[in-house]
């Protein structure tokens, strides 16, 4: 698990928020409905609780994810590029979700069925008065059906790391936090500003981008790197090999010129006794 999965998990809750809010908002606003009669400074401990266990749901869920991808998905990709390709057509598929396509929604709708299953489990929480209570509906709260999360999961399976794929998920919900417990005014102002700057499509582009990156730049790098390496060996070659070859070489030359002044001096001695 690298910091720049965290950072993108962190920024895709935050950014994807608003959209997850027409959803989770009618539970947020249940929530605060059942806390009615309950003290400001309690309320504020209970709101708390249950976002805690909204991000243990999550956390539970990333480690579930990064089991199967160690367990399933690691030992049919070890020796080979497959996991970098994987984590960035993930990467490139969730970008594209929070672009505005439809990818995940059957997904959803399979997690719907869950959750509809869970309906007499969720009944059975309200009032939220007590922080027990608070902590069981944020725990359930983290399977509500979303693709945003689904998105996140999948970077979590990708991971291959169980601890990464829980602190991956538990990132990602933090993201999703200053959304779902803001006034009704800050949530009007960040939408606002989210939209108007397009910062989740900007943040799936990036997303794209980045997912792009990781199966390509190592491929790109390492042609480059190998025709590189092919260039330096043509023209600096060994450094050893050169000294030696130039060496014999010259030693060579040295042995000529000493064997025809050899000659040369034989050849005198002979017309002097001649003469």
């Amino acid at each position: 698990m690298t910091t720049a999965l965290l950072v993108a998990a962190l920024l895709m809750g935050f950014f994807g928020s608003p959209h997850c809010l027409g959803m989770c908002g009618g539970l947020v606003t249940a929530f605060g409905l059942s806390m009615k009669d309950v003290s400001p400074a309690k309320r504020r401990g209970l709101v708390a609780t249950y976002h805690l266990g909204r991000l243990l749901s999550y956390s539970f869920l990333g480690l579930l994810a990064g089991l199967i991808g160690t367990t399933v998905l690691e030992p049919l990709m070890m020796g080979n590029s497959m996991p970098r390709i994987l984590l960035g057509l993930v990467l490139v598929l969730v970008g594209i979700t929070m672009l505005g396509a439809p990818f995940l929604t059957k997904l959803e709708r399979f997690g719907m069925r869950f959750w509809q299953f869970l309906g007499p489990l969720r009944q059975k929480v309200f009032p939220l008065t007590t922080f027990p209570r608070a902590l069981t509906a944020g725990l359930l709260w983290g399977f509500l059906p979303c693709g945003l999360v689904y998105g996140a999961l999948l970077i979590a399976v990708v991971a291959h790391n169980p601890l990464g794929g829980a602190a991956l998920m538990f990132v990602f919900g933090l993201g999703t936090v200053p959304m779902l417990v803001a006034t009704h005014e800050t949530v009007g102002w960040m939408r606002d500003k989210i939209g108007r700057f397009r910062l989740r499509q900007l943040n799936g582009v990036v997303m794209v981008l980045s997912g792009m990156a990781v199966m390509f730049v190592p491929i790109i790098m390492a042609n480059m790197h190998g025709g590189h390496g092919g260039d330096t060996h043509m023209s600096h070659g060994n450094p050893a090999a050169i000294t030696s070859e130039a060496g014999g070489s010259n030693h060579h030359d040295m042995s000529q010129m000493d064997h025809s002044m050899h000659n040369m001096d034989t050849d005198a001695d002979t017309m002097n006794h001649s003469q």
